[in-house]
């Protein structure tokens, strides 16, 4: 199956609940919109990207108060069909639709899949609360949709590993978007779209393919340039203290350095 037939199968799947799904997201778009649609691909191609996930090892480990996670953004480096699943949802006829749904004209998705790619949760890792960087690695677009596709079979909600929006910012309950088997979930991204991943608690790969799509314009007008922003959840006082100072530190470095001190590493460096 090529490219072309894979994004065929996700564009009808959305299209045929897109009156659904824009009434998710419109119920939602006051604080963090977000949606999401179950049985995405034909089953047996959705156990596929879960049998050709690469292992832990072969990703870059990112582990530190802030996170614990697993990623890669060098698809040349693993299974050719997964680069196939990932850019399928970069297919413009996709892209168009889902700017219908979240009312968002002008998107554009991320070639160099800046920040997207591939993402591995293993035993006890975890994101904490966070914003992701408001801009693409050059600092000319706004980002502004995530789109997270889950591929683990029979992923349970005692397994941890699921999306949190935090609609009040990381103080009261989280809304959970448990990370289901062929799911795909769509979140917007902007100055108060606080969210996270709950920390897995069972010896098992939770795998999500990831998307990012950018704008010429930020989902709401107080948006402002920002980095990406972690915070303690509601009970980890130090740890908030630690982070927002971090937080500060670095965007003090970014107002000198328009494009920060070095590159942003998760990025697909294809060859010429």
């Amino acid at each position: 199956m090529d490219i072309q037939e894979i994004s065929d199968l996700i564009y009808n799947k959305i299209l045929n609940k897109k009156e659904e799904l824009t009434a998710q997201f419109n119920a939602s778009k006051g604080e963090i919109g977000y949606f999401y649609i179950d049985d995405l691909l034909p089953e047996a191609l959705a156990e596929a990207c879960f049998k050709r996930f690469p292992e832990p090892s072969e990703m870059r480990i990112l582990k530190s108060m802030k996170e614990y996670k697993h990623v890669s953004a060098q698809m040349d480096k693993h299974d050719p069909f997964l680069e196939q699943v990932i850019y399928a949802f970069q297919d413009p006829k996709i892209v168009s639709l889902i700017g219908e749904i979240c009312d968002i004209e002008n998107l554009y998705p991320d070639d160099s899949l800046y920040a997207g790619g591939l993402s591995l949760m293993a035993k006890d890792n975890f994101l904490n609360p966070h914003l992701d960087n408001s801009h693409d690695a050059e600092r000319e677009k706004w980002r502004v949709l995530n789109l997270l596709y889950y591929v683990t079979p029979n992923w349970k909600l005692e397994n941890g590993g699921h999306l949190e929006l935090w609609p009040e910012g990381p103080k009261k309950e989280p809304v959970v978007v448990a990370s289901k088997f062929n799911r795909l979930a769509v979140m917007a991204t902007h100055q108060t779209s606080w969210h996270s991943v709950n920390k897995v608690t069972v010896d098992a790969n939770r795998c999500c393919i990831s998307n990012y799509y950018f704008s010429d314009y930020p989902l709401k007008t107080s948006d402002r340039f920002h980095i990406t922003k972690f915070r303690g959840r509601p009970n980890q006082t130090f740890v908030n203290l630690i982070l927002d100072v971090d937080a500060s530190l670095r965007m003090l470095i970014r107002k000198v350095f328009k494009k920060g001190i070095r590159k942003n590493p998760h990025v697909y460096k294809k060859e010429n």
